[in-house]
């Protein structure tokens, strides 16, 4: 993958120049109203509030949010109801036959279903948990003793549970027009938009520490050598891929007789890529935010629980991570699908037969690699939190965080990629249909 390209590319090409264009608008709507505080709240309150919960799942949530959560701006929830509710139907799609033919077969009218049921369900799930945080707002205060909501009362409810949902379900609308007519995933973009957006703060608070003597040199070092190294090994492991080789027989086109020629299905070793992490920890989030704003003992220790850092939180999130890779993989790549299109293609892979043999081998082949790929995922989602816990840093510094930076930005990049090559060719034919046009015109006269 080469960035200079990428980027003369974006100069070079109109069409993809427009689209990164494009996606810069939407991102700069994004993060002006990640600032759009919901009203009647006091900032200064639920800052310091935040400051107190550094190293808590509020703290881990706010990076995904890129700081709306601490300011609870309109854009505060961010986009995890809507990964929630996507989580919740595939699972269902898995579930129920008739939710599966409907994805299956149905072809794009079955796509658009599923998405149309996954954009309820995000509004619902946007609904309650911004009413679980109006709810949990009332009587909370700063340390140093001021009210978050000075005027607590049903008119403050309806208010902050219509601005959090109708932002929640902006940003859907926000990631799904970017994905449609801007570059990449619009969703993965936002929420790399957000992480990318603390950065600055985080290098900021180390240094000021560093200055303050509160943090030792030798411990800004080792932070630094340990994100490098874990950046340079998610780039690998995400670049890395199995090729299995793969054999087309001798053909024949009308009259014209096609040769063999061998090729290869390249495999990723992690195939399903940053998502089983952000469903992971999406799940752990979804409960913790409700139980952290609802005054309970019950919700109370389900929020002491979750706590990022613990040895239950760390068992549960690594259980998750384990559980989504091998589910994200199952839908993403299905073995019987890719066996049975090779057959029709008259392709096969040397020493295996074709069909159900085809199946089970690729089959074998991606459980390793997914088995692989759960604990790398595994590894750099849990030693971060334990390092940032045994480190005491001034800021959230997680794996998760690194390996959605990355992973979302080499998938742009090989989108951009992609598309500058598929734009390209359509502008060649293009040009060579306007020039068979211009040759016709002039038979005529």
């Amino acid at each position: 993958m080469n960035l200079s390209k990428i980027i003369l590319n974006v100069k070079e090409v109109p069409e993809l120049k427009k689209r990164f264009i494009f996606t810069m608008l939407l991102l700069a709507v994004y993060r002006l109203g990640a600032h759009i505080p919901t009203p009647g709240i006091n900032v200064q309150a639920l800052s310091e509030f935040f400051q107190q919960a550094q190293g808590t799942v509020l703290g881990f949530m706010d990076v995904f949010s890129g700081g709306a959560l601490s300011r609870l701006t309109i854009f505060a929830l961010g986009v995890m109801p809507y990964i929630s509710a996507a989580i919740i139907m595939q699972v269902l799609t898995v579930a129920f036959p008739s939710l599966e033919k409907l994805a299956k077969e149905e072809g794009e009218y079955g796509r658009k279903k599923i998405n149309q049921y996954t954009r309820y369900g995000a509004v619902l799930l946007a609904f309650i948990q911004s009413l679980g945080i109006a709810i949990g707002l009332k009587g909370m205060t700063s340390p140093s003793g001021l009210p978050v909501v000075p005027d607590y009362g049903f008119t403050f409810i309806f208010v902050c549970v219509s601005c959090l949902t109708a932002g929640a379900t902006f940003l859907m609308w926000l990631g799904e027009k970017i994905t449609a007519k801007g570059i990449g995933n619009g969703m993965s973009i936002l929420i790399f938009a957000g992480i990318v957006s603390r950065i600055p703060n985080a290098v900021i608070a180390l240094f000021t520490e560093l200055k303050n003597g509160d943090i030792s040199l030798f411990k800004v070092i080792g932070i630094t050598v340990i994100i490098l190294a874990m950046i340079a090994a998610i780039v690998y492991i995400q670049e890395a891929e199995r090729r299995v080789p793969l054999h087309y027989a001798r053909r024949t086109a009308g009259s014209q007789a096609l040769g063999s020629y061998s090729s290869y299905l390249p495999i990723k070793l992690n195939p399903a890529g940053v998502i089983p992490i952000i469903f992971a920890a999406s799940v752990l989030m979804f409960p913790a935010t409700i139980a952290r704003f609802v005054h309970n003992p019950i919700a109370q220790a389900i929020y002491d629980f979750l706590q990022p850092g613990s040895t239950a939180y760390l068992v549960i999130y690594a259980i998750l991570i384990f559980f989504f890779t091998y589910f994200y993989t199952a839908i993403i790549f299905n073995p019987e699908d890719i066996a049975e299109n090779l057959n029709k293609a008259g392709g096969f892979i040397p020493g295996v037969r074709a069909g159900t043999d085809t199946a089970k081998y690729l089959d074998r082949i991606v459980s390793r690699l997914t088995f692989a790929g759960a604990v790398f995922l595994t590894l750099v989602a849990v030693i971060p939190i334990i390092i940032t816990r045994q480190m005491q840093l001034p800021f959230y510094f997680g794996g998760t965080a690194i390996l959605i930076v990355v992973g979302v930005a080499l998938d742009t990049l090989r989108r951009m990629e992609a598309y500058a090559l598929s734009f390209s060719y359509e502008g060649f034919l293009g040009r060579r249909r306007r020039g068979k046009l211009r040759a016709g015109l002039g038979g005529i006269r």
